[in-house]
């Protein structure tokens, strides 16, 4: 009988206590994130040793010799039955690390995860470019993974995702799904595109959408009548568009604005907020196509999307502070989360100085009560 890995250890130990990313260090404890919060596994520090035996272990040798030449390598690793990892080794300044994620093992349906109904009719889409975004750990992998649960479980299509790593596994239900990793099945994210436009796809994931040449393809695959997922680490949907027009050089922000224009049908945008009671709870904003949205990106007048956004509340679309205040006002987040959270700070501010003076009020209530 093969002994488990080492880090397999910590994994489970990390998922017993609801955790959802291991951080290992050299001259430090193991540590995970729970429920937002860093917090040490226990008080052994790693020695380097003891680091490069873990990482090994779990490594293939191909990609062992890739990290130690690049000192970055991102992976996929599975403890069976139990969840997937998505991995990432680094160097810092004290030597070998690594970041594991939990990929959850089920992929939730929409409706496990309270996303707007409106996503249903996104992903009901035939072409054009939907982009879902948020800063990293705000999960965005698993909205996607739900809405291509949803596609595979009620349409017929052949859909290609392109990851690195591949997070989630779907089987074929309704659709045919064939997952590339790059690394392994494809170079780049590039080279992967341009083998999924010879390959009759009607939808194309992309993991992440960082180089000029991805979001380039990208566009290019929308406009051939594909229809595109990717991510982008945006919060909102005018920061979105912006970031990818900035993204190329000046010489060539004219054309993309112009493609962006012609085929952006939707962009989600995601953050996740501490509720007061434990856990998290995910907030949205959603920005969708309409007759005024083109003409708005092709001129550059990315403030009046706001405008777009406030105006299409009867087709699902919300801004990012509205949502905020609904989890605010249901009393499921403090005041001091939806002020972090916020794009408009001032909104939330008076909440903010009212629950820092019942705070303190109820302290001063307290100390009076021992002293007497």
């Amino acid at each position: 009988m093969e002994t488990e890995p080492i880090i397999n250890q910590y994994l489970r130990q990390m998922l017993e206590l609801g955790g959802s990313d291991l951080h290992l260090s050299i001259n430090f404890p193991p540590k995970a994130r729970v429920h937002g919060n860093i917090i040490e596994l226990n008080d052994e520090p790693i020695t380097p040793e003891y680091m490069e035996q873990m990482l090994k272990e779990i490594c293939m040798p191909k990609r062992w010799e890739k990290f130690l030449e690049t000192h970055d390598l991102d992976f996929a690793h599975e403890i069976p039955g139990l969840a997937r990892f998505r991995t990432n080794y680094m160097y810092n300044y004290h030597g070998m690390g690594c970041v594991m994620r939990q990929i959850p093992s089920r992929i939730l349906t929409l409706e496990e995860l309270h996303m707007p109904e409106v996503l249903k009719e996104i992903c009901s889409l035939k072409s054009g470019l939907v982009l879902v975004t948020g800063p990293t750990g705000s999960g965005k992998s698993t909205t996607l993974a739900a809405m291509i649960d949803y596609i595979n479980e009620n349409f017929s299509k052949h859909i290609i995702t392109i990851e690195d790593p591949i997070e989630f596994v779907h089987q074929n239900k309704n659709c045919t799904i064939v997952h590339r990793e790059v690394g392994l099945q494809a170079e780049s994210f590039p080279t992967a595109l341009r083998g999924a436009m010879r390959s009759d796809p009607d939808i194309v994931l992309i993991g992440e959408m960082r180089e000029n040449d991805t979001m380039r393809l990208g566009l290019t695959c929308a406009a051939m009548g594909m229809l595109v997922f990717a991510t982008m680490h945006t919060n909102n949907a005018p920061k979105t568009i912006d970031r990818m027009i900035d993204a190329f050089p000046s010489n060539e922000q004219a054309q993309i604005r112009t493609m962006l224009a012609e085929c952006l049908q939707a962009i989600v945008s995601q953050l996740l907020c501490r509720k007061k009671s434990g856990g998290r709870v995910a907030v949205h904003e959603v920005l969708l196509w309409t007759d005024g949205l083109p003409n708005t990106i092709r001129e550059g007048q990315i403030s009046n999307i706001r405008t777009i956004i406030d105006a299409g509340g009867g087709r699902g679309m919300k801004a990012m502070d509205n949502s905020i205040q609904a989890e605010f006002d249901a009393g499921n987040i403090s005041a001091e989360e939806a002020y972090m959270k916020a794009s408009d700070k001032g909104r939330f501010l008076p909440f903010l100085e009212a629950e820092e003076a019942a705070e303190k009020a109820a302290r001063a209530a307290a100390a009076e009560e021992e002293e007497a």
